[in-house]
């Protein structure tokens, strides 16, 4: 690490420097950051990409006074590096340190939580205003990459900016990348913008002037020269009918022109647009090379960015393939990402179906009523999202796909804890805000296999349905030569047993089957039982071991209230069956970020603690009481 880096402790250290150091200074950074994440692993090639960007911000403004606001916050290294948490980046998501997203608790530099695309002008311009209203004078400035003006949200601020404040700076960072290239007219858009030989010519005229005069001067004449394209190209530009400002494209790693730009755009009497073009993964080629890959990544070799085998394919693999084969024996099957192909596994389908593939972009909402439409006309649409983004979905499933009992399929990839990403990633909350939807089907698989199965009854079902599966590898079993219809609503059996029956749903079944292996030591009779359905619930199964066992044990990789075992509970009530039920699931707030199995051992999702709330009521081994309903 050089000298200029360790002396930077503060934003306050970075202005002392000069253009030159700080050419310098931003090649240190890269090459801590390439060599930092490489054991850590995390957003590398988002983070490359704006180090000038954001030391630039910093030289210009002053925070924690003034205000940044980063869409996504994935790409925030540079600026927690810059902000006094340079000693504690090896900790970066990892237990007990920097998070990897922006987060108020862990610094007065972050102004705003995030990890979800598409919220930071909203959030800007709520601080814009607040700010008018108080009577101050801070800046506020939204870095946001042109992905995230594909999600309706950056639109629906955009159309109250220039209503609402006359004060607010937004950078838009275009790179051409979200996680895969982005899709779609506002990405052909943007690209019409920067590659129009006119504004290419007058902007290297502008940097030019920059380099020479600097200051105000400079960007007048850049903002003459945009005008004047605009006259010959688009007399109309998307973001001055916004009521904008709208500047560049300029260099994002041209340091000087950066700086001098935000020293004019900081008195600007308008709301402003910044259009700054990066390279994501910048410094680094093999992260320029695969985009995709180092967009977020585990560790990696930092000479040539290998990584190590992976071994077993991913549930995200498994997925596509099945989807692949399923769609082979049926053209009314489509599927729907919503820019996450490579996340999902649908880059896998693609190659096979393309014309059968649809990348709308950080859209979910929109992912999800463009399903329901081509459900109504006949095709069986798999809607293919992260738990934690179908969130922002949860209206259209009710109102578009639910109401009116469209064959739509969801096929939710990394529900249950997501780990390192956080709060802002786990998949904790899908089970409660789905299962109480009317017409809706829940399904977990406890392995690939039965996640093929799954799809396929899905797929077949005359209305909505939801599969969950975790991040990670499969569990490595055989599978069936062709996928089987499941009987929905009914339950798998893994083992009988006379006093206790516990219920692992999904992934959760092998922690269910070494609670039973030890309770089985003990003397005790356990029965291991795979849900497969969280809704239909099995009920004939729940009162049937209701009549034998003492106690119910539900495992869930969600959060007990309104899930599974909230389900449970609910079904026996309604049964008028009284009997214990030990709900072993996440408690009643956000779980940081951290590995899996610590996270597990502190919350009490483990065989230990599900042991030790059991063995007390099978210690009393008393017979449930039916009561009629």
């Amino acid at each position: 690490m050089g000298t200029l880096l360790e002396a930077i402790h503060s934003p306050a250290d970075l202005k002392r420097l000069n253009y030159a150091q700080m050419a310098e200074l931003a090649e240190e950074i890269r090459a801590f950051l390439i060599q930092s994440l490489s054991k850590t692993g995390g957003h590398l090639g988002p983070n490359l990409g704006v180090v000038e960007l954001t030391m630039a911000m910093h030289y210009v403004f002053n925070t924690p006074q003034d205000k940044f606001l980063f869409d996504v916050s994935h790409q925030v290294y540079t600026h927690k590096i810059l902000t006094g948490r340079r000693e504690r980046f090896e900790t970066i998501r990892q237990p007990g340190g920097l998070n990897g997203f922006m987060l108020r608790t862990e610094c007065e530099h972050d102004c705003y939580g995030a990890g979800h695309a598409g919220t930071a002008l909203s959030a800007a311009l709520g601080m814009a205003v607040a700010r008018d209203l108080a009577g101050g004078n801070e800046n506020v400035i939204a870095v946001a990459g042109d992905a995230a003006f594909t999600n309706g949200i950056s639109f629906e601020a955009l159309n109250n900016i220039a209503e609402q404040t006359k004060r607010l700076i937004i950078v838009l960072n275009d790179n051409e990348w979200s996680i895969d290239r982005n899709v779609g007219a506002i990405a052909r858009y943007f690209h019409r913008i920067v590659t129009n030989e006119h504004y290419q010519h007058l902007h290297d005229s502008a940097k030019k002037i920059v380099q020479k005069i600097g200051g105000k001067t400079a960007v007048t004449v850049m903002r003459r020269a945009e005008e004047a394209a605009k006259g010959m190209l688009w007399p109309s530009m998307l973001f001055e009918e916004f009521g904008l400002e709208y500047y560049g494209p300029i260099d994002g790693h041209n340091l000087p022109q950066l700086v001098e730009t935000f020293k004019f755009l900081k008195n600007a009497d308008r709301p402003v647009l910044l259009h700054v073009l990066t390279q994501k993964g910048r410094g680094f080629q093999p992260a320029m090379d695969l985009q995709k890959k180092f967009h977020g990544l585990g560790p990696y070799d930092p000479e040539t960015g290998n990584t190590r085998p992976t071994g077993l394919p991913t549930y995200s693999e498994s997925f596509a393939n099945t989807l692949v084969e399923l769609a082979n024996k049926d053209e009314r099957i489509v599927a729907i990402t919503a820019a996450m192909p490579n996340g999902t596994g649908l880059d896998l389908f693609r190659p096979h179906h393309p014309k059968r593939y649809f990348d709308v972009g950080i859209a979910e909402e929109h992912a999800v009523i463009f399903a329901a439409g081509m459900a109504t006309r006949g095709f069986r649409p798999v809607c293919a999202i992260y738990s934690t983004f179908l969130q922002r979905a949860f209206d259209p499933i009710v109102h578009d796909v639910a109401l009116q009992k469209l064959p739509v399929l969801f096929c939710m990839d990394r529900a249950g804890l997501s780990g390192d990403d956080g709060p802002t990633h786990h998949g904790l909350f899908d089970i409660s805000y789905l299962r109480g939807i009317p017409n809706m089907v829940l399904m977990a698989p406890k392995d690939e296999d039965e996640l093929a199965d799954m799809m396929k009854t899905g797929l077949q079902l005359p209305g909505p349905s939801a599969i969950r599966y975790p991040r990670g590898a499969v569990v490595g079993v055989v599978r069936k030569p062709e996928p089987q219809l499941l009987p929905v609503g009914k339950a798998e059996v893994l083992a009988d047993g006379s006093d206790v029956a516990i219920l692992g749903l999904g992934a959760m079944t092998s922690m269910a089957s070494e609670l039973a292996a030890r309770l089985e030591r003990e003397g005790y009779s356990a029965a291991v039982i795979n849900p497969r359905f969280v809704k239909p619930l099995d009920r004939e199964m729940l009162e049937a071991y209701a009549r034998r066992v003492a106690v119910f044990v539900t495992i869930e990789d969600h959060v007990k209230m309104g899930g599974f075992g909230s389900a449970v509970l609910e079904a026996l009530d309604e049964m008028g069956i009284a009997i214990p039920v030990v709900r072993i699931g996440w408690p009643d707030h956000f779980i940081e970020h951290g590995k899996i199995d610590d996270l597990r051992a502190k919350y009490g999702l483990t065989v230990e603690d599900a042991h030790a709330q059991v063995l007390p009521l099978l210690a009393r081994r008393q017979r449930p009481t039916l009561v009629a309903s």
